[in-house]
């Protein structure tokens, strides 16, 4: 019994041994944003630390921006627009966007154009008149549409397009990016129109 007793209590102590000697591990975002786990500290990967959730709650600085709400109303959502070209943040502007159903690789390309659009002033941004819709040529300075019939009286109808206009790289044409604008769950979304 005293054998078994004395190979317990060193089976024990072998295994805290152990357990004192591992190493703490690191959880980092990398310069690319995959999450990067590691024995090292985040400082000499050129990693960004990652904070547990409970202390991310706790240590809320007034620094950060405040979070981004999904636009309820058109508004809001050309508040978003507008907010996005001032910082210049592609991703910003791809958060106001619906993404179901366009694959990995599209995102990533959409995302890579809207960060190129970006890069250029924003000129101006509405809704798409029908007329508009049906011949984006007439959109652009320089088009040779027609001007549109006056509008029918009554309550105007529900949009369903934003025209983004950025300066071009010559002042003759000024490119207009459409977006059709969907509601889902409450939320009013970008699109890329086709």
């Amino acid at each position: 019994m005293r054998r078994l007793t004395t190979l317990l209590c060193l089976t024990l102590i072998a295994g805290s041994g152990s357990a004192a000697a591992q190493t703490t591990i690191h959880h980092c975002l990398g310069a690319d944003g995959d999450p990067v786990f590691t024995d090292q500290p985040c400082a000499s990967l050129d990693a960004t630390p990652v904070r547990p959730v409970g202390a991310r709650r706790q240590a809320a600085s007034p620094a950060r921006p405040t979070p981004i709400l999904c636009p309820a109303n058109r508004q809001a959502l050309q508040q978003g627009v507008i907010v996005a070209f001032a910082d210049h943040d592609a991703n910003r502007l791809a958060g106001l966007m619906l993404w179901n159903g366009v694959g990995r690789d599209a995102a990533v390309a959409d995302v890579r154009s809207l960060a190129t659009l970006m890069q250029q002033p924003l000129l101006g941004f509405g809704p798409a008149t029908d007329q508009e819709v049906a011949s984006p040529s007439s959109s652009l300075p320089g088009g040779t549409a027609d001007p549109a019939p006056p509008a029918p009286a009554g309550p105007p109808p529900p949009v369903k397009q934003l025209i983004v206009r950025t300066a071009g790289h010559d002042d003759e044409t000024a490119p207009a990016i459409y977006f059709n604008i969907v509601q889902q769950a409450g939320c009013l979304w970008l699109r890329r129109a086709d």
